[in-house]
């Protein structure tokens, strides 16, 4: 299974286009907030499934804060970060453990990020369309098959 996964387009899906319509085979889309309706456009646009949460800047955009769900029989949490203080990591460590996750997919920080505490995976893809950290916009990918969750990130 092959999962693109973009964070933090504020509305500015370009740079998501252009990454999908070149990404060869995908299977779903991850879209970790700010904009909801983002990942619903490019769901649409690109006729893929799609699973997205909300952001601290999405107001009411009709879509769940965090989503538990099944990749290729990994569990996997999937939060903006806003509400769970993404700055202190322990706060999502403690989540995932409560939800027996294997991975946590974050956005919030506009700044890419893949790291393993205690034997779970915590990624966040960076801003697709306003980078914090750098002069250009990134994405993640994850390779989920038996050898589990392989993430990888991609500065555009």
């Amino acid at each position: 299974m092959r999962v693109i996964v973009f964070s933090d387009s504020h509305g500015q899906i370009d740079y998501a286009r252009k990454v999908l319509k070149g990404a060869g085979q995908v299977d779903l889309i991850l879209h970790a907030g700010d904009f909801y309706r983002d990942a619903l456009a490019l769901a649409d646009e690109f006729s893929l499934p799609v699973k997205a949460v909300q952001g601290n800047c999405d107001g009411e955009a009709g879509g769940p804060e965090e989503e538990l769900f099944d990749l290729a029989g990994h569990r996997v949490l999937m939060t903006h970060g806003h509400l769970n203080g993404i700055d202190r990591m322990g706060n999502l460590l403690k989540k995932a453990r409560e939800y027996e996750a294997e991975a946590v997919i974050f956005g919030h920080t506009h700044m890419p990020q893949s790291v393993k505490m205690d034997g779970i995976l915590f990624f966040n893809p960076g801003s697709i369309s306003r980078p914090r950290d750098q002069d250009r916009p990134s994405y993640g990918i994850l390779e989920i098959g038996e050898g589990g969750i392989v993430p990888s990130i991609v500065h555009y």
